[in-house]
Parts: C-alpha cells; sequence; structure tokens
C-alpha cells in the first residue's frame, strides 16, 4: 500500500492551484525540514491538484482499459503488428495488469484524506472536508468494484501505518455511504466563520455547494444501485438507504473538471487529448486506436448482419436497420460509415477490413476539434476542453435504472430519464436537431429505438435494462467506459463479445492487486490467482457473488 507515497507535482500543483505533471518521483520519509510538509498544505490548495492528478488516471488508464473491455476500442493492426495482446487474449490478468489504476487512485486519494485531517476544530474547512469526502468516495467505489476488499479504515495514514489491513469490501460501501451522508451535512450545517469554495479553489463546481450536495447524492444513489442484485440484510439496508434519497436532488448537468488545461506545454493539456490525440507541437499520439468492428456494426446498423464466430446469431439484431447519428462524432467517418477491426483481428484475417486501410479514429465531439486537420487552433481547443468526471447521460441512465428497479423510492420517470439520457449524450458530442425545414434526427432516433428491446424504451423489465446498459454503454464511450464494464459484470448488459484471440469463458470479473501491495504490503494482500479473475468466488466484489 502507498500510504507514505505522494508525488512531489501534486504538491507543486496544488500551491499553483493546478496540476499537470505526472511524476514517479515521492517524497522520502527523511524530509527537508526546511521544506514545506504535505500536511502543513491548505486544504484549499491541497483539493484542486488533487483534483487534477486524480482524474488524470481516470481519463487515461482506466479509459483505455474500460474500452478495450467494452469491447468499443480496437488496435489498429495496420500500423501496429500486434496491438493490446494482454487485453485481448486476457492471459496475463495478473498483478501487473493496469495496477496503474490502483497506484494512481490511492495515491491521490492519500490527499483527500489529508484534506479530512487538517485541524478544524472550528469548522471553518468543512466545505472542503465535505468535497473531499465526496471525491474520495467517487473513486473508492471503483477501487472495490474492481478489487473487492481494499485498504481503507487504516489506509491513507502514511508512515503511521506502512501495511494497513484490508476491509471487507461490503463495508467499504457502508462507510463511503455514511461518509457521503457526512459530507452533505457538513455543507448544509456549516457554520459562519466557514470559509467559501470559490472558482480558484473548486475546479469542478466552482465553489457551488449546492452542486456538491447533488453530486454526493448522485453518487450515493450509484453506490445503492450497485447493490441491485443482493437479497438479505443487505437488500434491507439498500432499500433503506434508497428511501433516504426521497425528494433528494441529483446533479444535473455534465460534471467536468478543468484546472486551466491549455496547449502551453504538453503537462498542462487535457490528460485524454494529449495522450490519446495530439500534443501541443501537432504530433499525432494514440494511433494505435481505432473503433472495434463491434461498436462500428452497432452504430452503423448492423448492414451486413454480421455473425460472429462462437457468438449468438441474433446479438445485433436490435441495431439492425437504424442508424445511430451519434456515430460520426463519436469515431470519425470512412467513406460515410464507421470503418473498424475485431478485437485480436491482425491484418488480412476475418474482421480487419482489407481494401483501402483507412479506419475509423476517435470522433470530433470527443476531442473538441473542429475538424481533423492539424492545426493550432484544433490543438487550442483540443488541449483546453474539460475533462468529464461523470456525464450528465451516466447520471439519468443511473436515475432509469434506479427508477425502474425502485418505483417505491420516488426517483422520477423512468423512461423521461432514459430518453434524458440519450440526448444528453447528443448534446455533449455537439449534436443538435438542424433548423426547419430540415427533419430532426434526436427525436426520430429515440422513437425508432423504443420500438427495438433492449435498444429502446419497451419490453419487460430486463429488456428495458439492457437498453439502459446498452445506451449508457454507446454514451460512455471513450469518456468514462469503466463503468460500463463494472455494470456489465453487474447486469450481462450490454453484449460484448470477447476478442478472437482469447480462450477465456468471460471477461475478467475482477483485478489482481498489484506488484505494489504484494511488496509493500505482503501481510495483509490477499491471496488472488490471476484464475481467480475470471470466476465468481470469495475475492469476487460482493455485489457480483451470485
Amino acid at each position: 500500500m502507498k500510504n507514505i507515497k505522494i508525488s512531489t507535482s501534486l504538491i507543486i500543483g496544488a500551491l499553483a492551484l493546478a496540476s499537470f505533471q505526472s511524476c514517479n518521483r515521492y517524497l522520502d520519509i527523511n524530509e527537508n525540514p526546511n521544506a514545506i510538509h504535505i500536511e502543513e498544505v491548505t486544504p484549499d490548495l491541497l483539493l484542486p491538484g488533487t483534483n487534477t492528478q486524480i482524474f488524470r488516471t481516470q481519463a487515461t488508464t482506466m479509459n483505455v482499459f474500460g474500452n478495450l473491455m467494452m469491447n468499443s476500442w480496437a488496435g489498429n493492426s495496420y500500423v501496429y503488428g500486434s496491438p493490446y495482446v494482454r487485453e485481448f487474449n486476457l492471459n496475463t490478468v495478473d498483478n501487473s495488469f493496469y495496477n496503474g489504476i490502483w497506484d494512481g487512485l490511492y495515491r491521490n486519494m492519500a490527499n483527500y484524506k489529508l484534506i479530512e485531517n487538517y485541524p478544524n476544530s472550528d469548522g471553518a474547512q468543512d466545505y472542503y472536508v465535505a468535497a473531499a469526502k465526496i471525491m474520495r468516495a467517487f473513486y473508492m467505489q471503483t477501487i472495490v468494484d474492481l478489487y473487492g476488499d481494499a485498504p481503507f479504515s487504516e489506509a491513507f495514514n502514511y508512515q503511521s501505518n506502512l501495511t494497513p489491513k484490508y476491509d471487507d469490501d461490503k463495508n467499504i460501501y457502508h462507510a463511503e455511504i455514511e461518509d457521503l451522508e457526512k459530507a452533505i451535512s457538513l455543507i448544509q450545517h456549516a457554520g459562519s466563520n466557514v470559509i467559501a469554495l470559490n472558482p480558484s479553489t473548486d475546479n469542478i463546481f466552482g465553489g457551488s455547494t449546492t452542486k456538491w450536495v447533488q453530486f454526493a447524492n448522485t453518487i450515493k444513489l450509484r453506490y445503492l444501485v450497485r447493490m441491485s442484485r443482493l437479497t438479505g440484510s443487505e437488500a434491507t439496508y439498500r432499500d433503506q438507504k434508497l428511501a433516504s434519497l426521497n425528494g433528494a436532488a441529483f446533479i444535473n448537468e455534465d460534471v467536468l473538471i478543468n484546472p486551466g488545461y491549455s496547449a502551453a506545454t504538453d503537462d498542462q493539456q487535457n490528460p485524454f487529448y494529449g495522450t490519446y490525440i495530439r500534443t501541443t507541437a501537432g504530433t499525432r499520439v494514440g494511433q494505435v486506436v481505432t473503433v472495434s468492428e463491434h461498436f462500428a456494426n452497432a452504430l452503423n446498423g448492423n448492414p451486413n448482419n454480421l455473425v460472429l464466430p462462437n457468438n449468438p446469431s441474433n446479438i445485433y439484431d436490435k441495431y439492425t436497420g437504424l442508424v445511430d447519428p451519434r456515430r460520426g462524432r463519436t469515431f470519425t467517418l470512412v467513406s460515410g460509415a464507421l470503418k473498424g477491426i475485431r478485437q485480436g483481428a491482425l491484418a488480412g484475417e476475418p474482421g480487419a477490413p482489407t481494401g483501402n486501410n483507412s479506419v475509423s479514429r476517435i470522433g470530433l465531439g470527443i476531442t473538441g476539434e473542429l475538424s481533423t486537420v492539424n492545426n493550432s487552433t484544433n490543438i487550442s481547443l483540443g488541449s483546453t476542453k474539460s475533462g468529464v468526471i461523470m456525464s450528465k447521460s451516466e447520471i439519468k441512465f443511473l436515475l432509469a435504472e434506479a427508477a425502474l428497479r425502485y418505483p417505491s423510492a420516488n426517483l422520477g420517470n423512468a423512461q423521461a430519464h432514459f430518453e434524458d439520457g440519450i440526448k444528453a449524450s447528443f448534446a455533449y458530442l455537439g449534436i443538435v436537431d438542424p433548423p426547419a425545414p430540415a427533419p430532426p434526427v434526436i427525436g426520430p432516433y429515440i422513437t425508432s429505438a423504443n420500438l427495438r428491446p433492449g435498444l429502446g424504451w419497451t419490453g419487460s423489465m430486463d429488456q428495458k435494462i439492457e437498453a439502459i446498459m446498452t445506451q449508457s454503454w454507446i454514451a460512455n464511450t471513450s469518456i468514462n467506459p469503466i463503468q460500463s464494464f463494472i455494470n456489465y459484470n453487474r447486469t450481462g448488459y450490454p453484449y460484448t463479445p470477447l476478442a478472437t484471440t482469447t480462450n477465456k469463458p468471460n471477461k475478467p470479473y475482477r483485478l489482481i492487486y498489484p506488484v505494489s501491495e504484494y511488496v509493500a504490503n505482503s501481510s495483509n494482500v490477499p491471496n488472488v490467482s490471476s484464475a481467480d479473475a475470471f470466476v465468481r468466488n470469495q475475492f469476487t466484489p460482493f455485489w457480483n457473488q451470485n
């Protein structure tokens, strides 16, 4: 467990009210007595840098993992001989497989705990403590959902505890839900001497405590919906907590972060853009990424009635004949359609296009550019684009599922939330209805989708859950796909083919604890094998064990 390690760039970035650089150097225990101690950095300086650094992990490592696991991205095998081998064959899901998720999140969540521990006897820091609790709960849920049991109650204590115990993941869920409730109470009952949040210290909500409360309610709801398959005492607990959200307000916008992203240097760029699109000098990066055949076929409307080997023949029926207007904003069009590669297929193999080797790349609705031209205008637009912590579409689909599953919780109209989720996805991608007399595109798409079980609002409850997961998958692609992967493990939707190169029966239900844990916390880390990742057992996240 990286208890005592803090990125030096975090401190520098926090003091400057922005933190851009990813740095592998950490503070030594033998600190310079003349240097500032991390514990002495005030919350108003620590919060923005921590938000910025932890989002970097979400925008890069978590993004690529989610897109590959959900078969939205593929590797451009025309340019790279055998891309994403480990992700596609899944034979080496071990303690070196995507350990940047664990390490990146824990390293920064420790700084949220520093904010909570800052001297605050007079309550002056209550708004900052609340924001820190909310953000830690947001990211801690991803740790539990991907790994199960994890250090929590003894974590984040630096040199005072180098080997924290692993807590039961169910207990972590309960503790974080309670922390969200505490955060809301801190905001709503803050005293007159509380230090206000403001845009320079709050790079997410610009100082709005109302939005922080709404975001906390939304995260709490996501925790509870993840518990949808549980029975017994856990179901009772879930339902009681759902009842406490009766009448609560939820965030109604894209939850964005922008600490001052710019095209001044590569380190100051929006981290997704700088990793997968262009550097500030215009060098193309991330050329390995292309749309997958699976995602392309779904949004193209299954024009060739695709049947994949070793997969049900009807998995694309719900898409047949309905071209999704979002396709050209999510990925670039090639000859008027998305052109993808089957995950695992090499050049010349089935699923890898022949002839014109051009394939669809990440589209303008994601990059923020005006065109694919490599010029200063586009570089500036992409570099300065705000990052998405949680999209409005994801929030609306969460509300749709909650309202559908738990009508007594009074969370609104499930169908309205569902359709609002689709509309929010269109809006984020920059798709608006053309002016009259040109025909609209958004309403007709929703109307047509609503005639198709599993894609729109029709059919049984299970088919509506499938539709929510399918539309959320489309909307989350290249934005926050790891949440779609977690929901896929929970619900089985949408159907997501394995790559051609794997002999595994399914996607992994969990990740393996990283090598850093086996080195630094070997006495406590559970002995989880690679085989455990692909079966449901006692090591699987608690909400997915049956």
